[in-house]
């Protein structure tokens, strides 16, 4: 049985300075938001910081210079690319200087991303008996496996090009291993054709580890792909010379362009477009730091790219791929008293108010009597699994409708809605075929879920569906007869199992008549597109949940201005972005509501700035998992009916509020709510180990402990207070 959640005690709040609107003069400044895209950037700059902390094992140190580096190729294909976009009109409102401190960012960012790695992670390593050797840090035995290695599984796969006006410059893909290279001497046919592309196959290993006979006893010898074939490059050209080369790699604008409005069929128009993603306009080019300047111009020319979007690295072009180094590490072979290299493993609990699979009971049943709330991943995702497999073998049960976002290639969800709709109950599944680089699972998911019958719609035509959301239809036996009951699961995360192992979110079951009524009216919306009457629970966007919040946030505000005891928010989110929402939490700090703000990654609202956001506080936790759970708290008083807490699919940004199908639910049941608030917000705003305080300048800073005080984290304390 799990472990009784401990009281906590909240965090102490800052004394709540108001300001009177009234004695302003018109000449007060203006509340000025931070830049977004720097935003996002710090929030990776936090991520690094992962890999500089000793208490964190080393194979997760570089884990997390690989997931900066993840992070970094999504935001050149999509957000910058959309800024790049925008920049060229008249009335984007983004200035020369603040794209020029962005790309600023950028470089240094990533400057101190390849320190990190080469400087602290790399020795590191090494110490630990790790290596990634070059060629001439390899011994000859070595040598001769890697050129065996190179001639029997590699250079039958490459085809380098010499260029001139019969072979062009070829078609770089998105993210993809190349070299470049300026040759000696002439060609078979007698000419000076001086440059050379290889592009490298994305089939072979980028990581390759040396068998254990090449190596000494307690290490393991690794080898990077590009520097196998760095080093028999002037095979490649028998009678040339090689005379300069360098590694390089492009990232390019990965958003899908298909107009929706003039498609017949979405998924086989999204199908056929799905290969342009690879081959978009170039945003990034990526070299080594010792590339020539007659090659990386050479290379900026071709793909059309000013010199401030070259970025010159000390190591591999593409650090992401060091998460196979870390797959292929045997954590058995380490010398010895070394410490473990990754996180030790932890086993999720089952919710106590549910019964196990496979002991008897049924979920139905326990939700017959109440509701239950699941904190993932320190509670098992595998009770969601439980309910809807009950619900597909339980004769009673006619319907199953869900919304279906990021779920993976493989996933025992959509096996058995698939299994369901083979049994004969009637399925739905709202399939989001715009989740960006999800396109193609999802597109293979629908098609599926098609051939066995199943309704399947996808969302509404302009508007992503990200609300996470099933609903299965009973009959049952009613007073008066036979009637249908709706059960209902709601989350702030994804249907995917794997993730759910990864990311903080929490999931709702409920048999609550008016929410699961309201979740109806969502499905029959996304079916039907007809105008519903306005939920009595569900806050839901683009409708109407972007002006319930402000207002929501004006209560709060109000009650401030009146005096009463007891006028705060917390609200947790990924993301801060929205203008209007940021305003509108200003506002409410100006008026004397204590503002908490706990924002994983980018976060607009710069708080403490004196008569405009002194009341405003705002935090980032980035630990173990990634944060994702999003829970907003609304006090107007103190009392159980002053105050209103929901649950959330959506972050605040302008495109969750306005494009997208998003839903808040509430937690009405008091232990439960008090439970959220302990769990989601008190543990997090206590929190001195994994925690950053954001300053008015846009800058974050770590949270220490009190002098004297051990240091306390969230998602610790909730593994040990969770877990099984």
């Amino acid at each position: 049985m799990p472990a009784r959640t401990p009281t906590v005690r909240p965090a102490a709040a800052p004394r709540v300075r108001r300001t009177s609107t009234a004695s302003r003069s018109p000449a007060a400044p203006k509340l000025v938001l931070l830049n977004r895209e720097r935003s996002i950037l710090e929030f990776n700059r936090r991520v690094l910081a992962q890999t500089l902390r000793e208490d964190v094992p080393l194979l997760e140190r570089l884990r997390y210079v690989c997931i900066v580096s993840s992070n970094l190729d999504e935001f050149f294909e999509v957000r910058f690319a959309d800024v790049l976009e925008a920049a060229r009109l008249p009335d984007s409102g983004i200035t020369a200087r603040e794209m020029a401190s962005v790309v600023e960012d950028a470089h240094a960012l990533i400057r101190d991303q390849y320190s990190a790695f080469n400087d602290v992670v790399m020795p590191a390593l090494k110490q630990q008996g790790i290596f990634i050797l070059n060629h001439a840090e390899r011994d000859a035995k070595q040598r001769a496996w890697v050129d065996s290695f190179f001639q029997t599984q590699v250079r039958p796969l490459l085809m380098p090009v010499s260029l001139d006006p019969s072979h062009p410059f070829p078609q770089v893909a998105n993210k993809a291993l190349n070299f470049i290279m300026k040759l000696g001497g002439r060609d078979a046919f007698g000419r000076e054709n001086r440059i050379a592309i290889l592009k490298v196959p994305r089939v072979l290993p980028r990581v390759i580890r040396l068998p254990a006979a090449l190596c000494k006893p307690g290490e393991q010898v690794f080898v990077m792909l590009s520097s196998v074939i760095r080093a028999h490059l002037a095979e490649l050209f028998p009678g040339r010379e090689v005379e300069v080369f360098s590694q390089f790699r492009v990232t390019r604008d990965s958003d899908l362009e298909v107009d929706e409005e003039d498609v017949a069929n979405l998924r086989q128009a999204l199908r056929s477009s799905l290969s342009t993603r690879h081959f978009g306009r170039a945003i990034r080019l990526e070299v080594v730091s010792s590339c020539p300047d007659e090659l990386t111009d050479f290379l900026l020319q071709q793909f059309e790219l000013p010199e401030a979007a070259l970025y010159k690295v000390n190591g591999p072009v593409n650090l992401v791929r060091l998460n196979q180094l870390i797959d292929q590490v045997d954590d058995s072979v380490l010398p010895e008293g070394a410490a473990a290299l990754r996180f030790a493993p932890f086993e999720a609990g089952w919710p106590a108010e549910l019964p196990r699979s496979g002991q008897g009971g049924s979920i139905i049943a326990t939700l017959q009597q109440r509701d239950v709330l699941m904190h993932h991943p320190f509670q098992s995702f595998d009770p969601v699994v439980a309910f809807l497999r009950e619900a597909v073998h339980d004769p009673d049960v006619l319907a199953i409708k869900q919304t279906i976002y990021r779920t993976g290639s493989e996933s025992v969800l959509m096996e058995l809605l698939i299994e369901a709709a083979r049994r004969g109950k009637e399925v739905m599944a709202v399939v989001e075929l715009k989740a960006r680089f999800d396109e193609e699972a999802n597109i293979n998911w629908a098609e599926r879920l098609e051939a066995v019958g199943a309704q399947v719609v996808y969302g509404i035509v302009g508007l992503k569906t990200h609300a996470k959301l099933m609903l299965v239809t009973r009959r049952e036996a009613g007073e008066h007869g036979p009637l249908l009951r709706h059960y209902a699961h709601l989350s702030t995360g994804n249907y995917n199992p794997k993730t759910a192992r990864l990311y903080t979110d929490t999931g709702f079951l409920t048999a609550d008549p008016a929410i699961t009524a309201d979740a109806h009216g969502v499905f029959q919306q996304l079916a039907s597109q007809t105008e519903l009457p306005r939920p009595r629970c569900l806050l839901l966007a683009p409708q109407h949940m972007h002006a319930r919040l402000i207002e929501l946030i004006g209560r709060v505000g109000a009650a401030a201005r009146a005096g009463v005891p007891g006028a705060r928010m917390v609200i947790k989110i990924n993301a801060l972005t929205d203008p209007a929402l940021a305003h509108a939490l200003a506002a409410a700090g100006q008026a004397g509501a204590h503002v908490d703000l706990i924002v994983r990654g980018a976060c607009m609202l710069p708080p403490g700035l004196p008569g405009l956001s002194e009341n405003v506080r705002v935090r980032s936790v980035v630990g173990r998992f990634l944060e994702h759970t999003r829970v907003l708290w609304f006090c107007w008083g103190e009392g159980e009916d002053e105050q209103l807490l929901y649950l959330s699919s959506a972050d605040w940004m302008s495109r969750n509020m306005l494009r997208r199908i998003e839903l808040a639910w509430p937690v009405r049941d008091p232990a439960l709510r008090r439970r959220v608030i302990e769990e989601c917000l008190d543990f997090y705003l206590d929190d001195s180990l994994d925690a950053w305080q954001l300053a008015a300048d846009g800058r974050y800073q770590r949270v220490e402990p009190a002098a004297g005080e051990a240091p306390r984290g969230a998602q610790r304390r909730l593994m040990q207070a969770l877990g099984a």
